[in-house]
């Protein structure tokens, strides 16, 4: 594989190489779609277990969510390590790949339980169960539409970015109203990628061209998916999460 087909930032939205668009409908998308959607789940389960383990390990809790340098150590980590999956997957054994995602997962439970201090389980499990639901919607939609949804890529990305500069302005702006809009919005713009990456995984069913060149695909996919259901998580979670008193 000479080139990287398929890359993701932390936040960011992947790219197809031009040589991959448009695979033909007789390619065979289900090795693919198997290997990403069975690694997303893995990542989302391990994921769950390292959340587990902070609320009911008191030395690791206070580990993670009572040392703040440990807490930013955790969360730079990840970013280099979607990055360095994003860059360098092309060079990684499928193996090593693997290991980065699982490790990357683990160490975003790790930080993702602090949401269990924030809002109810109650409603943490039903926001989880609607963001299964509207995943799923769009991965099916994405995967079968006959639309071309590349020339959405773009406004996603524009949008996104968008998101991400008016969370930081409201940071220093605290206005809840700010953050309830920003949400909502977080929301169509993960809607829209769920459709646009399961389209775009579809079209590089047909460069895989061997075992290792489907596992790498397979993993770099899996964080794709494993990213566009996390974050929208989050986003319908500070929508509709009921929060500790």
């Amino acid at each position: 594989m000479a080139d990287n087909p398929y890359a993701r930032t932390a936040y960011g939205t992947p790219a197809v190489h031009p040589a991959y668009a448009g695979a033909p409908a007789a390619v065979d998308t289900r090795p693919l779609f198997t290997r990403a959607f069975g690694w997303m789940a893995v990542g989302l389960l391990v994921s769950a277990v390292a959340a587990g383990l902070v609320l009911t390990v008191p030395a690791l809790m206070n580990a993670v969510l009572g040392n703040r340098l440990v807490f930013f150590a955790l969360i730079g980590a990840q970013l280099i390590t979607v990055l360095v999956l994003s860059a360098r997957i092309h060079k990684m054994s499928v193996l090593a790949a693997t290991l980065a995602f699982l490790g990357y997962a683990a160490m975003n439970g790790l930080t993702l339980s602090v949401i269990f201090l924030a809002y109810t389980a109650g409603s943490i499990a039903s926001v989880f169960v609607i963001t299964g639901l509207t995943f799923a919607f769009m991965a099916v939609w994405g995967a079968t539409t006959k639309r071309d949804l590349s020339k959405f890529g773009s406004l996603l990305t524009m949008a996104l970015v968008g998101v991400i500069i008016a969370m930081v302005v409201n940071i220093f702006m605290k206005s809840d109203t700010f953050a309830y809009l920003i949400s909502i919005v977080g929301v169509l713009v993960f809607v829209g990628l769920t459709a646009f990456d399961v389209q775009k995984l579809k079209a590089m069913s047909a460069t895989i061209d061997g075992e290792v060149t489907l596992g790498r695909l397979g993993i770099l996919g899996a964080l794709t998916l494993y990213l566009d259901f996390v974050n929208l998580f989050l986003f319908l979670l500070r929508l509709l999460g009921g929060r500790r008193d």
